[in-house]
């Protein structure tokens, strides 16, 4: 166990040192397999979708098993494979990568921050004003904290090596075929349920740190708490919630996803998003970041010395 929270940290490190890696990225080549499969596997029917997410996190699941099989009794080795794996699945260094492209192109160049907005938001950019995209990017920053970092720290401690694919498997699979598309909207179901239910702990554990670690954690915890039921993802709605109280901003609202409108509950009582709130959301992220992984190793490293304990 110690060896998986050391592993953990290490990864993370690696992560924000490096970011992802720039070329045979584990994750992209999940994503090419979950493609093909696709194509063979693909019908408009909930039981369809199912099969396929049982194939592909199934087989993310067997990787991560063996792997932890083979560090089992090598100490270095199992945390070198859980450092591997921690820095293949987080990504909260190229989240923050996109986030600072696109504040700085909004200061320059509102057409081409739209454009580049499209890497980290999945709604029409085409027609934002200033502080629509600013907004978009801050809900962003806020909704893959705990997708692409937090989330998957959690799972790792729980589950080591598996749970890191597992999680990272699962949510590329929503992000893939999730959305309510009318060709997901039942081949999809399977994977966008299965991600609501792993993401849960780790967007309680995103909002529970936003709040304490933002500008104003009253604030945080009672927008949480008012808002956050209202939007209608049950993850996204704690951590935007979080978010927009801790920056005293407004966000959620009005987006539009190709030929479907979506109003969303505003989150927070404050003055809308603005260029200047990005660079304070990235900072409040970071903290969340580097919160949770004290939190989750910490009690990966409790949990071990209490089973030594227990076995003296």
């Amino acid at each position: 166990m110690r060896a998986r929270a050391v592993g953990l940290v290490l990864g993370f490190v690696a992560d924000q040192a490096f970011g992802d890696p720039q070329r045979f990225h584990p994750v992209a080549g999940f994503g090419q397999v979950a493609s093909a499969v696709e194509k063979r596997l693909y019908a408009d029917r909930r039981e369809r979708g199912a099969a396929y997410w049982v194939v592909l996190v199934g087989g993310a699941a067997a990787i991560g098993l063996a792997a932890e099989r083979l560090g089992r009794d090598r100490p270095a080795l199992r945390t070198l494979l859980t450092a591997g794996a921690t820095w293949s699945v987080l990504g909260g260094r190229s989240l923050d990568r996109e986030a600072h492209l696109v504040e700085e192109l909004l200061t320059l160049d509102l057409p081409a921050a739209r454009q580049r907005l499209t890497h980290l938001v999945g709604r029409d950019t085409s027609e934002l004003d200033e502080a629509g995209v600013a907004r978009a990017v801050i809900e962003s920053i806020a909704e893959n904290t705990s997708d692409a970092v937090v989330s998957s720290l959690v799972w790792g401690g729980i589950a080591g090596v598996p749970g890191l694919l597992v999680h990272r498997a699962a949510n590329t699979l929503d992000a893939m075929v999730g959305h309510r598309s009318r060709r997901y909207r039942n081949f999809g179901w399977a994977s966008a349920r299965a991600d609501d239910l792993l993401n849960l702990p780790g967007s309680r554990l995103s909002a529970a740190l936003a709040s304490a670690l933002g500008d104003d954690p009253a604030d945080a915890i009672a927008t949480w708490r008012r808002d956050a039921g209202l939007h209608p993802s049950p993850n996204a709605g704690p951590v935007e919630a979080a978010f927009a109280g801790s920056l005293g901003i407004r966000l959620g609202g009005r987006n539009v996803y190709g030929d479907q409108v979506e109003d969303r509950v505003v989150l927070g009582s404050g003055r809308p998003a603005e260029t200047g709130d990005i660079v304070r959301a990235r900072r409040l992220a970071r903290r969340v970041d580097l919160g949770a992984l004290v939190v989750v190793a910490g009690l990966v490293s409790w949990r071990a010395a209490a089973r030594a304990s227990a076995r003296r």
